[in-house]
């Protein structure tokens, strides 16, 4: 149930507040000055606060300093019958959700607290998605091979030069491509994704550039491309070596010029972006063969980076099994596991045809299927059938 604290001098107040809050589901705690406050705190986190403001010693302006030291996130309402408008105001420019007066107003009062819960509910969903987006993007690994992707990539991601990356399906390449925006001077600014090989090849220049209203029949209204909303942060082709030849011309302009005009208009539009590719093709191949503008790729080309597959980097399987398994076991609210020792020698057999992204995989089955230690049977069992082993 949501937990409720009550700060208020009056034993009537924070009786009848505890009263009427457990009536509606909620947990309440109760203390009566702000040393008492500080203690209770132990005992959260609170999802609201309920602080008087007139108090003997500490009073509740205060407290409220105290109150977020402990709890930065700590959703506060003010409540006291001896408010103005200066007190209020205070109250809010400390951090406060709200100030109410006394005598309380129960509906305002119940209304206060559920939008208060409500606050406190997006900042907690906020702090987990962020938790799983820093792990998504960690770069896990002690190998030579990603030791010197890193040093690469902090060499490199303070500049604005173009990056092309390539390497298998699955061994990482769009990570080394956030982790280019995330050091960059760029990083406040927006990361832009393409999927070059999803985009039917008839909507690739609408994507990349725009286009203006009726300049085809689906053109109902007039769209911003992907090269104008990342303006300012970091565009991110990846599988470029899908890309018509016809968009490849129009990107090859746009680089130059640092210049785009929608489909259908007429207009130069200036970007501020910096460009990062990627394919899993043998680029030179696709230039041989006249599929990949070679201008192009000397344009990209500036700085080139290979992502390595799984099996050039034994070494990383179980520190990546590690990690990929502590993140399933958070995001699936289960109970600690581990691998035997056995069980990461068998990982290591493994041909991965399918890199980290099979790993991933494997390891998710592994968490749901097996007991609290998963050992090499298991490994043998749940993934062999679908990955050939190393002869």
């Amino acid at each position: 149930m949501p937990k409720i604290l009550v700060i208020d001098d009056e034993r009537s107040i924070r009786n009848t507040l505890k009263d009427i809050l457990e009536h509606e589901k909620y947990t309440v705690m109760l203390a009566e000055d702000g040393t008492e406050a500080l203690e209770q705190m132990g005992k959260g986190p609170y999802d609201v606060i309920l602080c008087d403001v007139k108090m003997p010693g500490m009073d509740g302006i205060e407290l409220l300093d105290k109150l977020r030291e402990e709890d930065p996130d700590a959703t506060v309402v003010m409540i006291s019958g001896h408010g103005t408008i200066d007190t209020a105001v205070e109250a809010i420019k400390k951090g406060a959700f709200d100030f109410i007066a006394k005598p309380l107003d129960l509906n305002r009062l119940l209304i206060t607290i559920r939008n208060a819960m409500d606050k406190s509910q997006l900042l907690s969903e906020t702090r987990v998605l962020k938790r799983k987006v820093s792990k998504t993007y960690d770069m896990v690994g002690e190998s030579t091979a990603i030791q010197r992707i890193k040093e690469m990539i902090e060499r490199v991601a303070g500049t604005d030069a173009r990056v092309f990356i390539t390497g298998e399906n699955g061994t990482g390449k769009e990570l080394v491509a956030r982790w280019l925006h995330e050091l960059s001077a760029r990083s406040k600014g927006p990361f832009i994704e393409v999927n070059c090989a999803a985009i039917p090849s008839e909507l690739i220049e609408s994507e990349l550039f725009g286009h203006e209203k009726g300049s085809f029949t689906s053109a109902v209204k007039q769209k911003k491309g992907n090269f104008e909303l990342a303006s300012g942060g970091t565009i991110f082709l990846d599988e470029i070596g899908d890309m018509s030849l016809a968009a490849q011309a129009k990107v090859l302009r746009t680089l130059q010029e640092n210049k785009i005009t929608r489909v259908g208009g007429e207009k130069e539009i200036s970007v501020n972006v910096r460009v990062v590719a990627a394919t899993n093709k043998n680029i030179q191949e696709e230039i041989r063969a006249g599929r990949f503008r070679e201008d192009l790729y000397h344009r990209l080309s500036v700085i080139l980076i290979h992502v390595p597959t799984l099996n050039e980097r034994e070494e990383d399987i179980p520190l990546l099994a590690e990690h990929f398994l502590e993140e399933v076991l958070n995001e699936q609210s289960m109970p600690p596991k581990l691998f035997s020792e056995g069980a990461l020698d068998e990982l290591k057999k493994i041909h991965w045809t399918g890199n980290i992204r099979e790993l991933r995989n494997v390891v998710e089955r592994l968490a749901i299927l097996c007991d609290k230690e998963i050992t090499a049977a298991d490994v043998q069992q749940f993934a062999q059938p679908l990955s050939g082993i190393r002869q």
